[in-house]
């Protein structure tokens, strides 16, 4: 009798305790016929630094893992390590995925393309002339280079640190030399939003831990499309005044679903269920 290749998977990163994405990847390996294993490493319980992230993947490579998530803080420092970077996670100087191949460690990113890949589902002919990004962390980023290699016209970077939004616009401008990227401040999103698309918000505010919206409400208006990065709780403050004011909504689960959904298919070869993954993901945030 012939047995499915076991799959022995790692999540890398500090207060990885309540994720989702081991019980998100088991469960879709289950359906699958697979023998998948998935581990948390968390460098806080296990008492090791984020600087050796690069022993952790030799140990992951030399015991026999097929492929590693990494999350805060080691999505910069795993580089340095890697045999081989996907274009786009070069591009973006971080890596949320490795897959170890032919004795090669080789690093993607699918947090930007798990939320081109939810927006297109969720948010089907949404515009793009206009989008204003409010958070420029390293979720902002992601999302902001999934949002150019979309075909957002012109982009708007604002963060409370607006040197920071500086910085990011400048990145963003040299990779995609044909789109206008600028950088901008909250006090400024009065002159922005009426004239916008849409808005991505990807700051940590609306989490269960930081409740409320990072912006005036009074702003939206039914002609925005409007997405959170926020996925616990799914349904935020902000998403709930979007709606009251008409707007097309994108929640956070998408991009949280797509990211594992890109993962699980590097680390496996095989084509997971993108559907039923988003079904058991909801059934877990509720």
């Amino acid at each position: 009798m012939n047995h499915p290749q076991p799959y022995l998977v790692g999540l890398i990163g500090n207060g990885i305790g309540p994720s989702l994405t081991p019980a998100l990847h088991m469960a879709e390996g289950r359906a699958q016929g697979l023998d998948y294993v998935y581990r948390t490493l968390d460098l806080g319980a296990l008492g090791l630094a984020p600087e050796q992230v690069g022993e952790i993947l030799r140990w992951a490579r030399s015991l026999g893992y097929n492929g590693l998530n990494i999350t805060h803080p080691c999505k910069q420092l795993v580089l340095r390590h890697l045999d081989d970077i996907d274009e786009v996670a070069a591009t973006l100087g971080a890596v949320n995925t490795v897959v170890f191949e032919g004795g090669r460690a080789i690093g993607y990113n699918t947090d930007t393309t798990g939320f081109a890949h939810g927006f297109t589902e969720a948010l089907p002919g949404a515009a793009l002339d206009s989008v204003v990004l409010i958070g420029a962390g390293g979720a902002g980023t992601a999302v902001a280079d999934a949002l150019l290699r979309l075909g957002v016209g012109h982009l708007s970077v604002v963060d409370l640190d607006v040197d920071r939004a500086t910085a990011l616009a400048q990145e963003l401008g040299g990779r995609h030399p044909l789109t206008r990227v600028d950088a901008s401040s909250f006090d400024k999103l009065s002159v922005l939003l009426p004239g916008a698309d849409g808005v991505v918000h990807a700051t940590p505010t609306g989490m269960a831990e930081h409740p409320g919206i990072a912006f005036d409400a009074a702003l939206l208006h039914p002609k925005l499309w409007v997405a959170d990065i926020v996925y616990r709780p799914l349904d935020t403050a902000l998403l709930r005044a979007a709606r009251a004011a008409g707007c097309r909504t994108l929640d956070g689960g998408h991009m949280a679903v797509y990211q594992a959904v890109d993962a699980f298919a590097l680390i496996t070869g095989i084509a997971p269920d993108a559907a039923r993954m988003t079904a058991h993901f909801r059934n877990l945030v509720a």
